[in-house]
């Protein structure tokens, strides 16, 4: 997997400096030391076939690829058992020659529920923190992002989005394999960042704000969404233990808090444009994800729980201008 074309976008810019480290992150983050499937999700990349592409389209629902010449039922079903090598699918939808990709979220309805809220995309040179497969990404091309950079440590989403991206060509997205945390300090190099669906997993929600906030340029949008309780400015949910079966749960304040702690880091502008309680149609186990999803983490009498008896997830998006 060759990231030499982004290596030449970053020639010349404020991510310049990066390039000291960023092919050794890169490998470390793929080391097949560092996760045992390694090996399986390579070789189902080396398999895919070169299939001549007719059209590509980014600024629909569901991210789709033709082909030129049509696939038969017996090549459609190879490909399709190819990429079912890489479940489970949490991001998307796709469609991959003919192949649905119907993955565990509709993430489509997240993005409309925040693309008329965040400043035009067009020529802005953008970081998606967590972007899983990047299925954001991709409809952030489709609304003429310049260059999209993902980061995510899981390699399986990498590999997800390499399978993607072998048949999509070349494209100015790019998926590290990477957390936040390996990013250079203080870069202050993107137009806009998009934090959706990380905060709640930090232990300290405040670091991953500065941290945010320090990869923006001056006056560039962070766009932040994550899992809020009702309350006020001083009221956030420290579970026990686990929240609807996720061992790593840390903090999920009230809207007000975010917007409180938002302000505390400095950012300006800080709105609160969309919220939303997460439906069971939203995020469901599906072929492409055959384990639990979110019917399993709530409360089976009352789906305004969690199984453990905490409200059930409701998430709101956050617009914010860096100082």
């Amino acid at each position: 997997m060759s990231y030499q074309s982004l290596f030449k976008l970053l020639l010349g810019t404020q991510l310049e400096p990066w390039l000291d480290t960023i092919e050794q992150q890169i490998d470390t983050g793929l080391s097949g030391i560092r996760h045992g499937e390694l090996p399986k999700w390579q070789k189902v990349l080396s398999e895919l076939p070169e299939i001549e592409v007719d059209q590509v389209n980014l600024d629909a629902p569901t991210i789709t690829v033709t082909a030129k010449q049509k696939l038969d039922e017996n090549k459609k079903n190879e490909l399709k058992a190819l990429l079912q090598q890489l479940m489970p699918w949490r991001k998307g939808p796709y469609c991959i020659h003919g192949v649905d990709i119907n993955t565990e979220w509709h993430s489509d309805w997240k993005w409309d529920r925040l693309k008329d809220h965040i400043l035009p995309l067009a020529d802005r040179t953008i970081l998606d923190v967590g972007c899983g497969n990047g299925y954001h990404g991709w409809r952030m091309l489709g609304e003429q992002a310049k260059l999209v950079i993902g980061i995510d440590p899981s390699p399986l989403f990498v590999m997800q989005y390499q399978a993607v991206r072998h048949f999509m060509g070349e494209y100015p997205l790019y998926v590290l394999p990477l957390g936040i945390e390996q990013l250079p300090e203080k870069m202050r190099a993107f137009d806009t960042v998009f934090s959706m669906g990380v905060l709640y997993h930090r232990r300290s929600p405040i670091d991953h704000l500065l941290q945010l906030r320090d990869c923006l340029q001056a006056g560039g949008q962070l766009v932040l969404e994550t899992l809020i309780i009702e309350g006020d400015k001083n009221q956030a949910l420290l579970p026990e233990d686990r929240y609807a079966k996720m061992r790593n749960v840390w903090f999920i304040p009230s809207a007000e808090a975010i917007c409180h702690w938002l302000k505390r880091c400095g950012f300006k502008d800080v709105m609160l444009v969309d919220v939303n309680t997460t439906s069971i149609e939203e995020q469901r186990t599906t072929d492409w994800m055959p384990y639990e999803s979110l019917v399993n983490f709530l409360d089976p009498d009352d789906h305004s729980l969690t199984i453990e008896g905490y409200p059930a997830p409701k998430r709101a998006v956050f617009t914010a201008i860096a100082p």
